[in-house]
């Protein structure tokens, strides 16, 4: 290391470790790492992740193991990756909560005083899809639609703080809209009411939508999205649809405690940027309704800071509060 061969005279001691450093970054992994996912297994994230652990563990020639820590809004998890020791031996799959959840709730983590950002691994969009008794075909039909009818229409979420209730709130504050926000404890059992019509409309994850879409159970009008989604090609963004604000895009991606060595970070980044690029990896993904994203640690960094940002003003200027 550069900073190794400046060491001054008579700094013996901190020469000895920084080569030890040097000699540990470069025997990593040399035990198993543990891989933690702060939800229950079966989930989307806990099979990419498994997926994502499976092809590191043949490529760094260790194995890297899978830990579900579900509860508290993921906070079991985090809080016990946060703790664990920073030599990249333990990393965590996080979602795009990370930075919203603990703006809502109590959390005993920072997200980037806590952790070392490693690498985004996916981005995944929503759509907004209404119940086709609503008298709307477009995104300007439907503000219409809205404003003739304040607080008179329902949107249902997985949750309060999900960005799938975020994306409703966003939507509100762009358009100058108002509707009432009807969380449920996931979007499964959400649309069982969106398809009967008793609430109106949602902005669900692009590929959980399709079913009902393609069976005219539920209409889409447009996608969160900043370019249009692959799968649904005919729909506008929202911004084509004259809402340039509503950009809401979910991503997974990989934390490490803070402290780890820079050499393990680099290291872990240029693998699953590997990994990711796979064409088994791609097609596991495209069939989630997701993309592969290989965002350097810097870059991941900016992008998890920006979203805090976004996401604090936008709780603070509608006035949400934690369940």
């Amino acid at each position: 290391m550069k900073t190794c061969k400046r060491a001054l005279p008579g700094l013996g001691l901190a020469l000895l470790a920084c080569g030890a450093l040097e000699s540990y970054a470069q025997s990593y992994p040399n035990r198993p790492v543990r891989v933690i996912v702060p939800l229950a297994p079966g989930g989307s994230m806990d099979m990419i992740a498994r997926a994502l652990s499976q092809k590191l563990g043949e490529s760094l020639r260790q194995n890297f193991v899978v830990d579900n820590r579900p509860g508290a809004g993921s906070s079991i998890g985090l809080e016990t990756a946060a703790v664990a020791p920073a030599d990249g031996h333990t990393i965590v799959i996080v979602s795009a909560t990370v930075v919203t959840y603990p703006i809502l709730y109590q959390a005993r983590f920072d997200v980037l005083r806590d952790f070392t950002p490693v690498s985004q691994i996916t981005a995944q969009g929503y759509l907004l899809a209404l119940t086709p008794s609503v008298p709307a075909r477009t995104v300007p039909e439907l503000i219409a639609h809205l404003r003739a009818n304040p607080g008179k229409l329902n949107f249902a979420s997985s949750g309060i703080g999900s960005l799938i209730h975020l994306s409703g709130e966003l939507f509100m504050v762009s358009t100058g809209t108002r509707m009432t926000h009807v969380p449920y404890k996931g979007m499964g059992a959400a649309y069982g009411d969106l398809v009967s019509g008793n609430i109106e409309l949602a902005f669900p994850t692009i590929v959980s939508s399709q079913p009902h879409i393609r069976a005219g159970r539920l209409r889409g009008l447009a996608v969160t999205l900043p370019e249009r989604a692959a799968a649904v090609p005919d729909l506008p963004t929202m911004a084509e649809a004259g809402v340039s604000n509503v950009i809401v895009t979910n991503w997974y991606g990989v934390l490490a405690p803070a402290r780890t060595p820079g050499s393990v970070i680099e290291q872990l980044n240029r693998e699953i940027a590997v990994v990711m690029r796979q064409p088994d990896m791609m097609k596991r993904l495209l069939a989630d309704g997701s993309e592969a994203v290989a965002k350097g640690p810097g870059e991941f960094r900016a992008h998890v800071a920006a979203e805090r940002s976004k996401w604090a003003r936008l709780i603070k200027q509608a006035g949400i509060k934690g369940g």
